[in-house]
């Protein structure tokens, strides 16, 4: 009964998805693991994934459940252009860091999202003064590339991901704002840059995420890089 349970689950969740990610998930087994970027990627590119970063993105977080990482900020560098656009952002929720401090802890807690199909990502900065940062956006597996992240007061991203390196890669191609059934694309000019986060392996137990922004006219406008070391409790 459980299991049958399960599979309605999964059979329920594939209505939110692109159709090509919802053909993908028909010839899968929903019960044994979350499919979903696995159907993004396709089979050589998550084969071509190291195994724990497979474990990582293939995570069922049904039923409230919850993985937490903790970490290090081992490197933040900002230019001037990408320390205002930072403080711009904040009128959207502040999806981008908006400190240039390095060395302090980072937690990333993943919780699925129920209503929107998708995963819901919280970021907390620890800062020398004041409270943490904490930043929210919500990946969702939709649109034309078949993955997005909503950032805040209805503005959003359209991603590609991919495989470089062994590392797992999502680029911003797209930007947008939404209200209901209502999408408005950004055109290029008003793109803040490109964004790229990569997830790539460090070392037995350890992986690190990068982000980093450009813009064609301004250049490199922010670069953070986030050190993890994998304990038990992360797997829970």
């Amino acid at each position: 009964m459980a299991q049958q349970g399960l599979r309605k689950q999964g059979a329920e969740e594939r209505n939110f998805y692109s159709p090509a990610i919802r053909a993908r998930l028909e010839t899968s087994n929903p019960v044994l693991a979350d499919l979903r970027f696995r159907a993004l990627l396709g089979e050589a590119g998550w084969n071509a994934l190291s195994q724990s970063v497979r474990r990582r993105f293939s995570k069922r977080l049904e039923g409230g459940a919850t993985a937490i990482y903790a970490g290090t900020v081992t490197t933040l560098r900002m230019s001037m252009a990408g320390w205002l656009l930072a403080q711009a952002a904040r009128l959207i929720g502040g999806p981008l860091p908006v400190s240039r401090e390095a060395g302090l802890p980072s937690i990333v807690s993943v919780t699925e999202d129920g209503a929107g199909g998708g995963q819901i990502w919280t970021r907390l900065y620890a800062r020398r003064r004041g409270f943490p940062q904490i930043i929210h956006s919500c990946k969702r597996f939709a649109g034309p590339t078949g993955l997005e992240e909503h950032l805040g007061a209805g503005f959003a991203m359209t991603l590609k991901v991919a495989v470089e390196q062994g590392a797992i890669v999502f680029c911003s191609v797209g930007y947008f704002w939404h209200l209901g059934a209502l999408r408005l694309e950004l055109p290029r000019w008003l793109w803040p840059g490109e964004l790229t986060v990569t997830h790539r392996e460090t070392g037995e137990n350890h992986f690190a995420f990068d982000l980093d922004l450009a813009h064609p006219r301004l250049g490199a406008l922010l670069h953070q890089s986030v050190a993890f070391e994998e304990t038990p409790s992360c797997n829970r």
